[in-house]
């Protein structure tokens, strides 16, 4: 009786740390899950950032 209580409260402990600690997968869905996977020279938001911060003049140059 003793071990099928001792199996019981670690099967517990055990889903309780996986809930804790383990893959969260709830906050990434549908298109945001695809989203997270795009690399960044992949991501057009990204490049299109770069490519905005090039043509600025930086401070102390002439454009």
């Amino acid at each position: 009786m003793i071990y099928v209580l001792a199996a019981i409260g670690a099967l517990t402990v055990a889903v309780l740390m996986w809930k804790a600690f383990g893959p969260d997968t709830s906050t990434l869905t549908g298109r945001d899950a695809h989203r997270a996977q795009v690399p960044p020279d992949d991501d057009p938001d990204f490049l299109r950032r770069i490519s905005e911060q090039q043509r600025k003049p930086r401070p102390g140059e002439e454009g």
